[in-house]
């Protein structure tokens, strides 16, 4: 995907992938940022919570730049 996020200086290609993993059995997803989030009992759960972290990140964005 070749396009711009909020944070780059340019345009630049992006790869998408598959974010759900399992660290011992246990259901996480990986951020951006770097960081693991989780565990969830199923992977329609950690669907929704991917959506809300998103939805967060967001508007934590936003926060940050109208000050």
């Amino acid at each position: 995907m070749y396009g711009m996020r909020a944070q780059d200086t340019a345009p630049t290609t992006h790869f998408r992938c598959d974010r759900l993993c399992r660290v011992n059995g246990e259901l996480y997803f990986t951020t951006r940022e770097q960081t693991l989030e989780g565990p969830f009992d199923n992977a329609a759960t950690a669907e929704k919570e991917i959506q809300a972290y998103i939805e967060r990140m967001q508007v934590l964005s936003m926060n940050m730049s109208s000050r």
